[in-house]
């Protein structure tokens, strides 16, 4: 990787023109975790509590419908939430990120709470949460404080039932943050909501492509700014589908960290997004993007 582009990654975080997008890899640079930190972990840990067809064994949301059809959806709920709740603390990486003098948006798109935990000593910032319409119907996105406090909506006068699911209003006090922590697919804290099952992501998939899911902050925010996805993977349609949507309407550069030798479907999906691919180990760009954040800082 040039030591300009490790420049430029630094300065617009600085600067607050790039996104930080994290995945479920960033968990791994922990010392210990007690979370899993992919996908398969995951859904070993959902199906080694209960039977489920072997079809679906391996299959996140497969697995996560069928609890939530024959188990009830409480029960899916209990055991993401028994998954994540023994989360390690935030590692390198997250503490890094929130000690960025300027960042206006942070997106993580995993079920861990390690970057509300980095950010607990940053003053003006909140958190917006997706979450599933089968417990929040007519809702996308619940906010809440740093404190874990949900923030109410405002009134929406007169809605119709037909009108409720395009209806996604971003309270006042959000509007205000310094800091946003936007996480598409809910997380552990402070409320255990989850997008994990076929028919969470059924209901956000149907609306996605024209944003009714996507807080109206955040499509504010991404404008003109670039996004650098760390920890993630491209290798299914839902990665893409979301990644595409959330910097959709964003600048025409962006990067991302990504080790392994992409699938054909990766790398089509880093070529149509303008994403630059760094096939450095994310531990190590962790490092260098430190060093390199350190000498902003005394050039500043």
């Amino acid at each position: 990787m040039p030591a300009q582009a490790l420049d430029d990654i630094a300065a617009g975080l600085v600067r607050g023109r790039i996104i930080p997008y994290l995945g479920a890899g960033c968990v791994a640079l922990s010392e210990t975790s007690s979370v899993p930190t992919s996908p398969a972990e995951l859904v070993a840990r959902l199906t080694a509590k209960t039977t489920v067809p072997h079809k679906v064994r391996t299959n996140l949301t497969g697995a996560a419908q069928y609890i939530e059809n024959f188990k009830h959806r409480k029960t899916l709920t209990t055991m993401m939430a028994e998954a994540f709740r023994a989360s390690p603390q935030p590692n390198e990486l997250h503490r890094m990120l929130a000690s960025l003098p300027e960042l206006p948006l942070l997106v993580h798109a995993w079920y861990d709470d390690l970057p509300q935990k980095a950010l607990a000593g940053r003053q003006n910032w909140g958190m917006a949460q997706g979450v599933s319409q089968s417990e929040h119907h007519g809702h996308w996105v619940n906010y809440y404080k740093p404190d874990g406090s949900e923030i109410a909506e405002p009134a929406p006068g007169i809605v119709t039932e037909e009108d409720m699911p395009l209806y996604s209003p971003v309270p006042d006090e959000a509007l205000g943050w310094a800091t946003m922590l936007y996480q598409p697919i809910g997380s552990v804290a402070p409320a255990a909501n989850f997008l994990v099952s076929d028919s969470d992501y059924v209901e956000v998939l149907t609306e996605i492509d024209i944003q009714t899911p996507i807080p109206l902050t955040v499509q504010e925010l991404r404008k003109d700014r670039h996004f650098l996805f760390l920890g993630c993977r491209f290798d299914t349609q839902l990665d893409r589908v979301f990644a595409r949507q959330v910097m959709k309407r964003s600048s025409d550069r962006h990067w991302a960290v990504l080790p392994d030798t992409p699938t054909r479907n990766e790398q089509r999906f880093l070529e149509e997004q303008a994403i630059t691919r760094i096939d450095w180990p994310l531990a190590k760009f962790v490092a260098e993007l430190a060093d390199a954040l350190q000498g902003q800082a005394l050039t500043a």
